[in-house]
């Protein structure tokens, strides 16, 4: 008897466990993609505000964070891309259970709601090997539905998120950058397919940030925005603390430019009362990591990975313009070596936020 000849029956039972969670997967992939397209329909249905709610209007919000806009190589390379689209409730228009709630967790305030959906994606140095090498990081897709718990006072921003959503093939991150290249007749990324596997993730986390006035000198204000922030599930498991100095006009207008997570500090909400405001910005802040899935690998089987340093530093510099009803924010932003044995200086990539209110 050969050994080392499979059960065809077994074989046939593996390949339709393969095919079953991919479908699987490719089902929640699509149900995370129609849930987007319902955030129009749901997200005027509830953006009407009560009568005499201050800053009355939804907003909009699109980020775009790119590691080839960058003041170092270009080519795609740790955290090459990700993509968001936002939207932020008018003052007062939640459900009533989630109002009772934030005034448990922060007490009175402006209240609001933000739904959203984004995506990143990673990749190792080198994008031509395949397959890939194994001392630096896997490829990995993320896609996910974003919610948001948010309160404001006079000096004080506070959140609290859920993410759901998933990573591996089904979070579209191969068609995405491989489709993009294709478009402006780039290479393609090569060693996909070794990417992390399809699995669903959860996510919850939540920050606050104070805003403390420096003073104001020939109609020039300053101030710092120190924020600290912890999140806990499959995806990351990390406490953030932090803090950014803002010279301008019209600082009181919002508490720093927005950024897809893990970001400390920043908010979605802006108020329109000034015609024109303005600031350029630097921030540092640490990070303590106990876990992180795009470094670590797949939570239920063995693939490509590996290990984190425990602590990252990120610092970052930009520049905010908010005039009338919208925003557009610029930060290029620094980090430490995510894992042990990453090459080069350090990592940067560029953040672009544009947001408008409605």
């Amino acid at each position: 008897m050969n050994l080392l000849r499979r059960d065809p029956e077994i074989a046939r039972r593996e390949r339709f466990a393969t095919s079953e969670r991919g479908s699987v997967m490719d089902t929640l992939s699509r149900s995370l993609l129609l849930a987007a397209a319902l955030l129009i329909p749901a997200s005027a249905a509830l953006g009407a505000a009560p009568a005499g709610a201050a800053n009355g209007s939804g907003i909009w919000s699109f980020s775009l964070e790119n590691s080839s806009v960058s003041v170092g190589p270009l080519p795609d390379r740790n955290y090459t891309n990700g993509l968001g689209l936002d939207w932020t409730s008018a003052v007062g228009a939640l459900p009533a259970p989630l109002a009772g709630l934030g005034r448990t967790l922060f007490g009175p305030g402006q209240e609001r709601i933000s739904l959203g959906l984004f995506q990143q994606i990673f990749t190792p140095d080198d994008t031509q090997a395949n397959p890939p090498s194994p001392f630096q990081r896997p490829y990995a897709g993320y896609l996910a539905l974003h919610a948001a718990l948010l309160d404001q006072r006079a000096n004080v921003a506070d959140m609290l998120a859920l993410d759901i959503g998933l990573v591996g093939p089904a979070a579209l991150g191969e068609q995405v950058q491989n489709g993009f290249h294709r478009l402006i007749g780039q290479n393609t990324n090569k060693g996909w397919g070794s990417q992390l596997r399809d699995e669903p993730t959860l996510e919850i986390y939540g920050s606050r940030t104070w805003r403390i006035p420096l003073g104001k000198v020939g109609g020039i204000e300053s101030d710092l925005l120190p924020a600290v922030s912890l999140g806990i599930g499959s995806v990351r498991i990390y406490g953030e603390a932090g803090t950014i100095v803002r010279i301008g006009r019209g600082l009181a207008a919002d508490f720093g430019p927005n950024r897809l997570p893990p970001a400390t500090g920043g908010s979605p909400i802006f108020a329109a009362g000034r015609p024109f405001a303005w600031y350029v910005f630097i921030g540092a802040d640490g990070q303590a990591v106990a876990h992180d899935l795009f470094l670590a690998g797949n939570t239920f089987s063995a693939g490509p990975h590996v290990t984190a340093n425990p602590f990252l530093g990120t610092f970052e510099v930009g520049i905010a313009l908010i005039i009338h009803g919208f925003r557009v924010s610029y930060t290029q932003v620094f980090q430490t070596k995510a894992w042990h044995g990453q090459g080069g200086s350090m990592f940067n990539f560029g953040a672009l936020e544009i947001a408008a209110r409605f």
